[in-house]
């Protein structure tokens, strides 16, 4: 097979009679996924030859609940209603979560799940495989991948976590396994939760968790889980399944009244994040884990690997009849949208079958995957969360996959929402966003920060017409802070020609107009200016004619800590020499007694992103063997010595703040342990807060992107130093403000884009909330727009495939 996907060896596409074009098929693994997708594809095409291989016997099972969501169950009823009626008549269903820490039980409800035996849900689908011909083989190994592969049509590896299909094929999946810090075990009580029970146990060793939920009237799924070093501590490394069973409900008897906890094969195991490059080689595709898990903590596993099947029978049916109420792929023709060719007939359809269930459930993977590391993560970091008030300690642990938000909960449960917001000090019918924060000698108004963006639209350093309006529109937009774009503090100091300046008079002047006219027309809002210096990265052409490239002409030369180029194609910088710091220094000491004189409410210092600062602060950047080199300390003492003489001429009742990279997303560099030693040594100098951002230090990182995938670091910073903290990092909605202000996970949110988009973001905010109060008042002018205009009616897109004909 050609064209898209890339053919493993011994593999190839076999002709097929007409109707189907994929006839044989052999399934890999007989857990959910894969017996739900030999169900469906035998369902739709009763003429196909559907084979299960599953190397235990019917009975075995591993685990005891299951947990689905609705939105699972929805697609489950549309594609088969016999399989759904029978689950339907299985589950047991509750709606509360409880939370129970330092002896206080907080209960949120509303939040519906549904749950059922493991067992009873394979004996389910054994009997729908049954009913419909597919041919089960229990106790019995599959043949190998490439004899499947030349045999059958369709081989489809669900053959799990550790899949020995996708370990067989790697080179053409390429897959990364990722190893995390916690042990847990699963194990079972023979009574009934009332709700999803977190319970958390601080012991002589360390902090333990247990996670427990009803599966059926009389039994409960228990998983107890801890990081390694905890588990060694406490003995549990030396103990068998009936042991760490006895020992656990020992550990969490007040959770178990009592009762006894019992094991299924049960043992300590670690988690495992596997994520796949690909997932089709040749006629061999990967299924739920096997290509793809996600943490227990966000319930997702048999989720996932069901909504695999249903995807995957459906793309297949829709290439295979493309008539039948889908209307016709993108590239039905035998051609694929990007120009690529397909082979024609079966191979085809089956090609373009695989492209569009990899095209479809790899984003939403990609997205549960986040999610679920960002819960993992949660769990791992337990302890540092545990010393937070109750409510918020509860809010904190629902709210920490960033699936479920304030807003969510405010639907689910008004009266906890509620009681967590009054807890935080939050004024009645006041969103957490709008409530006050004093930062130094400063108050500001509400927890919404424009952050600092480029906008390389100045002529020789001096602000102009255009950062009057930007700023200035934006101040008029309700933010409690607004922050100016990286002001330089030399020429050489500059990213690009069109950077901004505060190394002269006219620049002072220009700025003092921005300053003016945000006091007078904003007056509730506080504007701050970042003072930095390019360093390497500087002496480049403006972002949209090519970012981080050298000018065709007119370059100046660039220094840094070390004669390392940003990238090859970028300058070799001058490594600073004692004459040189001594320079730099002056520059940002004289750019913030302008500052200071023009009006600024704020300074901040910006020693992130790579730029001058941020590479004496960075093992990749800094390679100097002197006193500003080496060791942390070391590396810190410059960026310490700017900051300090910053301060001095800094204005004492006006805060400083320091932006730093709390990550190079790269081997060998910055760590989230160095980026609490380096808050923790501003903050001993007299910072205000840090401004939490990961970085943009080296061309070579690989960032984790995702939604708000930079608070952790905030956070961290916030809990172990106790500074204020500057969340930063694709905060996008004001759902996401309130949510990460009232976990405490943050003081203070930047958002960029959201206010390129639009510069009236956070009154928007306000009034989409329904909030009128202080921390978002409109200025005068704009008072008649402070209502959302009505809009006509939209309706939902209907449903691209149903598989019930």
């Amino acid at each position: 097979m050609a064209g898209a996907l890339t053919v493993a060896p011994g593999t190839r596409a076999l002709a097929s009679p007409a109707g189907s074009a994929v006839r044989r098929i052999a399934v890999v693994g007989g857990g959910p996924g894969g017996l739900y997708a030999a169900a469906l594809l035998k369902r739709l095409d009763p003429a196909r030859e559907v084979t299960v291989w599953e190397r235990n016997a019917p009975d075995d099972t591993f685990g005891f609940g299951v947990v689905l969501s609705d939105e699972t169950l929805g697609g489950i009823e549309s594609a088969d209603r016999e399989v759904y009626a029978a689950l339907e008549s299985s589950f047991v269903r509750w709606d509360d979560i409880e939370i129970v820490h330092r002896g206080t039980r907080e209960v949120c409800g509303g939040h519906g799940f549904a749950a059922l035996e493991r067992r009873r849900l394979l004996a389910i689908l054994h009997e729908r495989c049954r009913s419909l011909g597919v041919d089960l083989r229990f106790a019995s190994g599959a043949p190998p991948v490439d004899e499947l592969a030349v045999s059958h049509d369709l081989v489809i590896a669900a053959d799990g976590a550790r899949s020995r299909t996708r370990t067989a094929l790697a080179e053409v999946f390429r897959p990364h396994v990722t190893e995390h810090r916690c042990r847990y075990i699963w194990l079972a009580a023979d009574f009934a939760f009332d709700a999803f029970r977190f319970e958390i146990a601080e012991t002589e060793h360390g902090v333990m968790q247990l996670h427990g939920y009803p599966y059926a009237a009389d039994a409960s799924t228990v998983i107890v889980e801890m990081r390694e070093e905890v588990w060694r501590a406490a003995g549990l490394a030396d103990l068998d399944e009936q042991q760490s069973a006895e020992r656990c409900a020992k550990l969490f008897a007040t959770a178990l009244d009592g009762r006894p906890l019992r094991g299924n094969n049960s043992s300590w195991l670690t988690f495992r994040t596997v994520v796949s490059e690909r997932w089709a080689a040749g006629n061999v595709v990967l299924l739920g884990d096997a290509a793809h898990t996600a943490h227990f903590s966000i319930g997702s596993g048999t989720k996932l690997a069901v909504e695999d099947a249903l995807a995957l029978a459906a793309c297949l049916e829709a290439e295979e009849r493309p008539g039948d109420g889908s209307g016709p792929s993108p590239d039905g023709d035998g051609s694929a949208a990007s120009g690529r060719t397909e082979e024609p007939g079966p191979a085809g359809v089956l090609a373009r079958a695989l492209r569009a269930y990899e095209d479809e459930r790899k984003p939403v993977v990609a997205s549960t995957q986040r999610a679920a590391r960002a819960s993992l993560e949660w769990f791992e970091e337990l302890d540092r969360h545990t010393g937070q008030p109750p409510r918020q300690f509860a809010f904190n642990l629902l709210t920490r996959s960033r699936r479920v938000t304030h807003g969510n909960l405010r639907l689910r449960d008004p009266g906890f929402t509620a009681a967590v917001e009054r807890e935080a000090g939050c004024p009645p019918g006041t969103p957490p966003m709008f409530t006050p924060f004093r930062l130094g000698g400063l108050t500001l108004r509400n927890r919404v920060v424009c952050s600092p963006m480029d906008m390389y639209s100045a002529a020789d350093g001096v602000p102009g017409d255009f950062h009057l309006v930007h700023l200035g529109a934006r101040a008029l937009g309700g933010a409690g802070l607004v922050m100016t774009e990286m002001v330089c503090v030399s020429p050489e100091g500059r990213i690009t020609p069109g950077c901004t300046g505060l190394w002269n008079d006219e620049q002072a002047a220009s700025w003092r107009r921005i300053a003016d006219f945000v006091h007078a027309q904003a007056p509730d809002t506080a504007l701050g200016v970042q003072l930095g210096h390019a360093g390497r990265k500087g002496s480049t052409k403006l972002m949209w004619d090519g970012m981080d490239q050298p000018l065709d002409d007119g370059n100046w030369p660039v220094l840094a800590p070390s004669p390392l180029p940003y990238t090859p194609r970028n300058q070799v910088p001058h490594e600073l020499d004692r004459d040189g710091l001594a320079l730099v220094r002056a520059q940002f000491t004289e750019a913030a007694r302008r500052a200071a004189d023009c009006g600024f409410d704020l300074l901040e210092l910006h020693c992130a992103h790579g730029y001058l600062l941020s590479g004496f602060l960075s093992p990749l950047t800094n390679h100097r063997t002197d006193a500003y080199g080496g060791s942390l300390s070391g590396r810190l003492r410059f960026p310490l010595e700017v900051f300090d003489a910053v301060r001095a001429v800094w204005p004492e009742g006006r805060p400083m703040t320091v932006r730093v990279s709390a990550t190079d997303w790269a081997p060998g560099g910055t760590t989230a342990e160095d980026a609490v030693e380096i808050a923790r040594a501003f903050a001993a100098h007299g910072a205000d807060a840090i401004d939490v951002s990961t970085g943009q230090v080296v061309a070579e990182e690989r960032p984790d992107f995702g939604r708000s995938y930079q608070t952790p670091y905030a956070d961290r910073i916030r809990g172990d130093v106790g500074v204020p903290v500057i969340a930063v990092g694709a905060i996008s909605s004001w759902d996401d403000v309130n949510s990460l202000i009232l976990a405490g996970r943050t003081d203070l949110c930047a958002l960029a884009r959201p206010h390129l988009y639009d510069p009236h973001w956070t009154l928007h905010a306000a009034a989409e909330q329904g909030y009128t109060g202080p921390g978002a008042a409109w200025p005068p002018p704009y008072r008649a727009g402070s209502r959302r205009p009505p809009t006509g009616r939209t309706d939902g897109p209907r449903p691209r495939l149903t598989l019930d004909r």
